[in-house]
């Protein structure tokens, strides 16, 4: 990280198919950089980064930070035409490519409108521990998509949470209860942007910076 010009954010998306990573991916960034659509298989096969650099984001000792995101979209798993090795070989070959200074923070996408279910996230998880290793739970944040939802059901993300299953209340003790709800709802992408920017910075300050180093 350059205190004097530039904060440099590494993140990468690990979700199931159909999650919403690749549209997270484009609120992030505030463009629509990953193609992102409803399709009968898994759109994403292969790993794509893309990059948004945001001028005076912050500010340090007097002086204005620019933020530049580098965000990792990768393949889901299960995936409809490729196996979970392939899916994990691509996602630890792109990682360092990409990242060889090390990586902030994985986010976890999760669906806020499907019922959280152990065996069938299971997979993403594990990648997660296979991709990262043992810290991994350093690293990592839950991400519920379709955020909306909760709006239309009339609950609280408190209420939500409260009444999930252990095993979802379990994964985010292991990272920490760190988590953030999007909902895009009545705002532009770059609105969003700012909020999923704001949050993730918070996160990574809480590392002190520190990157997440793999094989």
């Amino acid at each position: 990280m350059d205190y004097n010009k530039e904060i440099t954010i590494n993140l990468l998306l690990l979700g199931k198919t159909q999650c919403g990573k690749s549209s997270l991916g484009n609120s992030l960034l505030g463009s629509f950089e990953f193609e992102s659509k409803f399709f009968p298989q898994s759109v994403t096969k292969d790993c794509q980064l893309c990059r948004m650099r945001i001028p005076n984001f912050a500010r340090r000792m007097g002086r204005e930070l620019g933020l530049k995101l580098q965000v990792l979209d990768t393949p889901g798993i299960p995936h409809s035409s490729l196996s979970q090795d392939e899916v994990k070989k691509r996602v630890r070959k792109a990682l360092s490519q990409h990242f060889p200074e090390g990586l902030h923070m994985a986010l976890l996408v999760l669906r806020a409108d499907i019922p959280y279910c152990e065996e069938d996230n299971q997979h993403t998880v594990k990648l997660a521990e296979d991709l990262l290793g043992a810290d991994w739970k350093y690293f990592t944040s839950v991400i519920f998509t379709h955020g909306d939802v909760m709006k239309e059901g009339r609950f609280t993300e408190e209420e939500f949470l409260r009444m999930a299953p252990k095993c979802l209340s379990g994964l985010l003790e292991k990272v920490h209860g760190r988590y953030i709800f999007r909902d895009p709802t009545d705002k532009t992408l770059h609105e969003e942007r700012t909020i999923l920017s704001n949050h993730i910075l918070h996160f990574v300050r809480q590392n002190s910076y520190q990157t997440l180093q793999f094989n």
